[in-house]
């Protein structure tokens, strides 16, 4: 639930229009201006502009996500469950104005707030005003050389303050005396003023409090709305608070889910009751997975550590020295099987920060947060985070002794779930090395077997590696150690135990060779094998791991190849349909002329066998059958099938043209009996100019033979 509220309110933040700002308002003096109308006591002008403040904001949120649903209704789903809180508040708009109307944008009651706070202020400024003018006359009148005379106001009387051991000569009230700073003495002639205006600012402050009451009893009508609006207020700042850290680090949603989803065998039921609650596809492979995780803490101070370099502009090779010091991340991937995983590896070489970082990232995620990760981590929500960590160096000193140590250990095992992470640091050491060992391996079993759902590690014993070999449930991993640079590289070997390295870095720091000798004769030959083991299992881990790095990018590049081969299928099936669409639409339309064309020249055909003044022929022979129609050629041509019982029209007159002539060329005109020569030719209307002797004329396709 958390996260999901943490998740909408990111989404307000990309929308920019709906975010959650509350800077501007003083909650305290919104829950005493509440307090202070629930008993029926006048609100302070402050409390009331905070109250104001607070519901205009609100108002003002609401209804930016009104205008954003308005535009696309799938903001409320995306801002769930904050859209469904923001749209509850209850704002009394009426109570605002109220507010502004009487009290001033600096927190005072306004003049016009009412006519008695009117009349007792104008009041109280023509006795200030005639007081002044008084105690100005006096002070001209009683000025003499080297003298110091000025008006003071005293607990809002105004009285005159004299210089040391000066004498007046006006009388006067002795308020004050003292040797270093003189005198201040109130005339007699002030003093009816002053009690005038001592009343009239009595009247000033019961008339704003009259006013402040009339405000009281107008938020008491609506106070248990005003106080739900405060209470969402200081949820959705929480939220917004929670969101606002997760984007400033660029850290990415977990996925939550419970411990009994591990088991992949549960109810049908059950499995859609919680995939429907689940935001995410579980990776069932793994029982915690976070890629490239940070610890939190120390990516802050490098953050600060960066910005405190780049303020001091001249100062470049600082900021690149602390920006080649950037916080090493961190892949923690822990199979479903795994019970119980044991770190090693040298002093300073990152196995605390580990565990530190596993446990923040756990807690980070039950609390809404975005965990510092490369992308989704998925983690199982641990009931109890039960830790005993402490820094390497410190780490006897803070326990004081090893059966203190062993104490913080039994209150963990004792408090302890099946859905608990534990993580212990350096189990079993600060004693005797063997009983230390043997503690540590019976203590990291009882917790596989059921004392926790994972448990976290890191130790120096040799004999803890081992518990991988005998147990399935545990998992062996170190901290990489260049031997090189005799530096650790802070990235986490899994799969492979820890070698001890201090003979071998001994050795390179200048130990002499014959305390080496004797180091490794006393060491073991069993031991020395032993860690050849190892270091050929880290060198097959190494190049397992590039060979597993180039096969991933060869995969995402077939993948990519096989993403463009689709595309480029579907594009060459669209473009062939569409070809295919494209002919069959010309073949239409190139028939639908033709057809046209040879009705048109049919019609004309028979209007002019038709004619009534064409002289009969014998000869003449005419058969039209209803079966004679147009067709169309492969090459778009239109031809004319003719049937059986077709009559053909055979006269000795010449045949009649069925395309039109060319400029000069010469045609039969049946209607004259004679040649003529073509003048002009008319496409459109399918008509000619000739030229037959004397005369011109406009004839039609069908008048002209050839």
């Amino acid at each position: 639930m958390l996260l999901q509220e943490t998740n909408a309110a990111v989404e307000m933040h990309k929308h920019g229009a709906c975010r959650l700002d509350f800077t501007g308002i003083d909650l305290l003096l919104v829950k005493s201006a509440i307090g202070h109308a629930w008993r029926g006591l006048p609100l302070g002008a402050n409390e009331a502009m905070a109250v104001k403040a607070m519901l205009e904001l609100a108002d003002c949120l609401r209804l930016n996500l009104e205008a954003a649903i308005k535009e696309d209704a799938d903001w409320y789903n995306r801002f769930m469950p904050l859209s469904q809180m923001i749209m509850e508040l209850v704002i009394n708009r009426s109570l605002v104005r109220m507010i502004q109307q009487v009290i001033d944008e600096d927190g005072s009651v306004k003049d016009s707030a009412s006519p008695a706070l009117r009349r007792s202020r104008d009041q109280v400024r023509i006795l200030e005003k005639k007081l002044y003018q008084l105690l100005d006359s006096i002070i001209r009148k009683d000025m003499k050389e080297a003298s110091f005379l000025e008006a003071s106001n005293v607990d809002g009387r105004w009285c005159i303050k004299s210089g040391t051991n000066q004498l007046t000569s006006f009388k006067g009230l002795l308020l004050s005396s003292d040797s270093g700073t003189g005198s201040i003495l109130e005339p007699l002639s002030a003093v009816p003023l002053n009690d005038e205006l001592q009343r009239a600012r009595a009247s000033v402050a019961k008339a704003e409090t009259d006013v402040l009451l009339v405000l009281t009893e107008k938020m008491q009508k609506d106070l248990d709305d005003i106080e739900k609006v405060l209470n969402n207020v200081i949820q959705l700042d929480v939220i917004n608070a929670r969101a606002t850290y997760s984007i400033s680090f660029e850290g990415a949603c977990p996925d939550l889910y419970l411990p009994e989803d591990i088991d992949g065998s549960f109810s049908a039921e059950s499995s859609e009751k919680k995939a429907s609650k689940a935001p995410y596809a579980f990776k069932r492979e793994w029982l915690l997975y976070i890629p490239k995780a940070y610890h939190p803490l120390l990516l802050q101070q490098h953050r600060q550590n960066l910005q405190k370099a780049q303020k001091d502009a001249k100062n470049a090779a600082a900021v690149s020295a602390v920006e080649q010091v950037h916080p090493v991340p961190i892949d923690l991937f822990i199979a479903q099987k795994t019970r119980v995983l044991v770190i090693t590896g040298p002093n300073t070489g990152g196995k605390t920060i580990c565990l530190k970082t596993v446990g923040l990232t756990a807690m980070m995620g039950k609390s809404g947060l975005y965990v510092l990760s490369s992308e989704s981590a998925q983690l199982p929500w641990f009931d109890y985070i039960l830790a005993d960590i402490g820094d390497e160096q410190s780490l006897s000193q803070s326990l004081s002794t090893f059966s203190g140590h062993l104490k913080q250990i039994s209150v963990i095992r004792s408090q302890s779930t099946n859905q608990s992470l534990v993580l212990l640091d350096e189990v079993g050491a600060g004693t005797n090395p063997l009983e230390g060992a043997a503690l540590g391996m019976s203590l990291l079993e009882s917790f596989a077997d059921g004392g926790a759902l994972l448990t976290i590690a890191t130790t120096h014993h040799g004999e803890l590696k081992s518990l991988k070999y005998s147990n399935g449930t545990f998992e062996n991993a170190c901290m990489e150690f260049d031997e090189v640079n005799l530096k650790p590289t802070y990235r986490i070997l899994w799969g492979i135990p820890g070698r001890s390295n201090a003979i071998n870095i001994s050795e390179k720091l200048g130990l002499p060779g014959i305390v080496i000798s004797n180091a490794r004769e006393l060491y073991g030959a069993a031991s020395a094998e032993i860690n050849e083991v190892i270091i050929d299992m880290e060198r097959f881990k190494q190049d397992f791991q590039e060979l597993l790095d180039e096969a991933q990018l060869h995969l995402m590049l077939s993948r990519n190849l096989h993403e463009k081969l689709l595309l480029a299928g579907r594009k060459i099936v669209e473009h062939g349909s569409g070809q295919r669409h494209w002919k069959m639409q010309e073949i239409s339309k190139a028939a639908a002329v033709a057809r046209s064309t040879l009705h048109k020249k049919v019609r004309h055909l028979r209007a002019y066998l038709a004619k009534p003044s064409e002289p009969p022929t014998a000869n003449k022979r005419k058969l039209l059958t209803s079966d004679q129609c147009p067709t169309v050629d492969n090459s778009g041509n239109t031809t004319a099938s003719r049937s059986s019982s077709a009559v053909e029209i055979r006269t000795q007159s010449p045949s009649v043209r069925t395309e039109l002539p060319q400029v000069g060329d010469t045609v039969y005109v049946s209607s004259l009996g004679r040649k003529a020569t073509v003048l002009r030719v008319d496409q459109s209307k399918e008509e000619i100019v000739v030229q037959a002797g004397n005369m011109k004329l406009k004839l039609k396709l069908m008048d002209i033979g050839t």
